[in-house]
């Protein structure tokens, strides 16, 4: 099965010419904590944070000064970020792009577990084939298809459960044209053991245990927020980590249909979970940091305010008043 942590991105490419996201890594890059603390605090506004504000943040996720400059920098030069200088002091803020770019992605993890969709027995399959001379297009089409939910069932034949939207239509058009073929088509079973599932095309005992990995570093924090913890720092550091831990689940088990699953399938309780926690302690995270913008500018500080899982699933509209360039 492939590593959540091999996709290129883990928001949808709508963008990818616009702006270039930080290539996603194996725990908490500080250009992943600087994205996700502007989209987790600023998304809805694209509200300006100071860069001090930003720093000061990124320490608390042990981010020193020197690496949290250096991402902040290189988000600027990505066209994720754009500076607004007053004399010494800066701050920063979402591009148009970028924020876009990151809604869209919101709500598609958002809404990725909610209810059980019907399924008409039919996949999607495309087969493509491309000469070894290009391997950084077989690449990106191998990466996009990840992305839409797609897996290898053999080689040069990647399957979905679900049907081909006019978005992916157009996508694939400009991917690899005249190299693929898509069909539309049911299962026709040979007999016990002698041909393969399409549901194989996915490692199902490794999708659930990335489940249970998940229920059971969180489990328990519910509680602790009932209880009023956990506050300040800690809050915005477990609100980022769950936010990033989530997010690449519904990357690695693409609404597949429960009937083709092991009864008790985690996919809900999974996203019932992330709900508790990312809204539990979104009012707590989002005082800690108006806290902390506020303690290095002078000036009123407006647009910090943080969203629940179901403003995500919506779509986020930009605030009129803020969402300016």
């Amino acid at each position: 099965m492939t590593s959540p942590y091999d996709i290129d991105e883990i928001f949808p490419d709508d963008a990818a010419d616009a702006v270039r996201l930080p290539r996603r890594q194996a725990g908490n890059s500080p250009q992943d904590l600087t994205v996700t603390l502007l989209a987790d605090y600023t998304l809805s506004t694209r509200a300006e944070l100071p860069s001090a504000a930003i720093v000061a943040l990124l320490a608390e996720a042990g981010v020193s000064p020197a690496g949290a400059r250096t991402a902040i920098s290189r988000l600027a030069r990505r066209r994720v970020l754009q500076v607004r200088r007053q004399g010494r002091r800066s701050a920063y803020r979402l591009t148009p792009e970028a924020a876009d770019f990151l809604a869209v992605g919101g709500s598609w993890i958002a809404s990725a577990a909610t209810g059980a969709e019907p399924w008409d027995e039919h996949w999607t399959l495309i087969a493509f084939s491309l000469p070894q001379t290009e391997r950084a297009q077989r690449q990106e089409l191998r990466n996009r298809l990840r992305w839409m939910g797609y897996a290898p069932l053999y080689d040069g034949l990647w399957i979905s459960p679900h049907d081909l939207t006019e978005k992916a239509r157009k996508r694939f058009a400009l991917i690899a044209p005249g190299a693929l073929t898509v069909f539309r088509a049911r299962h026709v079973e040979l007999g016990a053991g002698l041909d393969r599932n399409p549901v194989q095309a996915w490692d199902i005992a490794a999708i659930a245990r990335e489940y249970e990995r998940f229920l059971e570093r969180w489990r328990h924090v519910p509680a602790r927020i009932a209880g009023g913890q956990p506050a300040g720092a800690e809050a915005v550091r477990f609100r980022t980590e769950v936010m990033d831990t989530f997010r690449r689940l519904p990357i690695l088990d693409p609404r597949l249909p429960l009937r083709l699953l092991p009864a008790g399938w985690p996919r809900q309780p999974a996203r019932d979970l992330f709900v508790a926690v990312y809204d539990g302690l979104a009012g707590t995270a989002q005082e800690h940091v108006r806290a902390v913008a506020a303690g290095v500018t002078d000036g009123p500080l407006t647009g910090i305010r943080a969203h629940t899982v179901d403003d995500l699933s919506a779509g986020l509209p930009p605030d009129s008043a803020n969402f300016g360039d």
